[in-house]
Formats: structure tokens, sequence, C-alpha cells
């Protein structure tokens, strides 16, 4: 017999889930990598979803807590949110922008940081089959919707 009440159950339940969804982005953004199908950079993302947003099939929103004062990158956020919200393109804003970098790799040729504010994953040129991680997310961000969460946030955990 189980002892939990409902509310520990649900919560259980959605911390599972959250870690499903962060290992799904996670493993999303390191088969893409290879491929090439992954944009970096605010002003990059706008440039690429301005030619081809239909190629476009996922926006990582990326912040750290200091991001948040910074009124120029909260409005370039709100624009792309609504590019994207307008193309029916999932968007996710994760926290931890250090594990982000470590996934993508952090520095530009040249040895200049890289602007992980927003990351775009897109279709890559020979797909197949179906990505389960991407599917994956593709639920999660729909049920978000349902539940009035447009941007859900995911905490990438340190590894």
């Amino acid at each position: 017999m189980c002892n939990m009440t409902l509310e520990e159950f649900c919560a259980d339940h959605a911390t599972e889930r959250m870690e499903s969804v962060a290992k799904a982005v996670e493993e999303v953004l390191t088969a893409a990598l290879p491929q090439g199908c992954i944009t970096v950079g605010v002003y990059e993302a706008a440039k690429a979803l301005n030619v081809d947003p239909d190629n476009v099939v996922l926006c990582i929103l990326a912040t750290e807590e200091e991001d948040v004062q910074d009124v120029a990158l909260q409005i370039h956020f709100t624009l792309i949110q609504a590019f994207c919200c307008e193309n029916d393109i999932n968007i996710l804003r994760v926290n931890n922008m250090r594990r982000l970098a470590e996934i993508l790799g952090s520095v530009k040729q040249g040895g200049e940081p890289v602007d992980l504010h927003c990351v775009l994953v897109t279709k890559p040129q020979s797909s197949a089959c179906k990505d389960p991680a991407l599917s994956k997310l593709n639920h999660f961000c729909k049920d978000s919707r349902c539940l009035d969460q447009w941007v859900p946030v995911i905490n990438l955990p340190e590894r």
C-alpha cells in the first residue's frame, strides 16, 4: 500500500517529467550539433527565422538571473517569442546557461564567447526518421500551451 498523498504523487510525477524533458533537450541539441542544425545567438536566430521559419523545429531561449535586468535582451525575447508563436515554432526557456554551453561548446573560432541566449534547432537535410527526443519536446510544448504556459521553463541539470 502506498502512503503518498495526491499532492506528493503529482509533485513526483512533475519532477520526473521535467527531468525527462531536460534530457530530451540535451539529446536534441547533441544530435543536431554535428548535423549543422543549430543556430546560436539572438541576432543570428532572428536572421534565420526571417529567412526560413518553416525549417525551424525548436527555439530555446536561455537566461541567467542577471539577464532579467537586461531590457534590450527581454525585448528581443518578446519579439522572438511572438514570431515563433505566429509560425507554430515550439519555444522553451532554459536556465543554466553554463550547462547549455557545455552541450553546445561555448567558444567561436577566434576565441570569442558565443551568445547562447537564443538557440534554434532546424530540420536536418536528410530526416528519414522521427527523432523521439524531439517528439517528446513537441508533446511537452503542446501540453504546456494547453495549460497556458506558452514558454515553459526547463532547468538543465548539472553533469
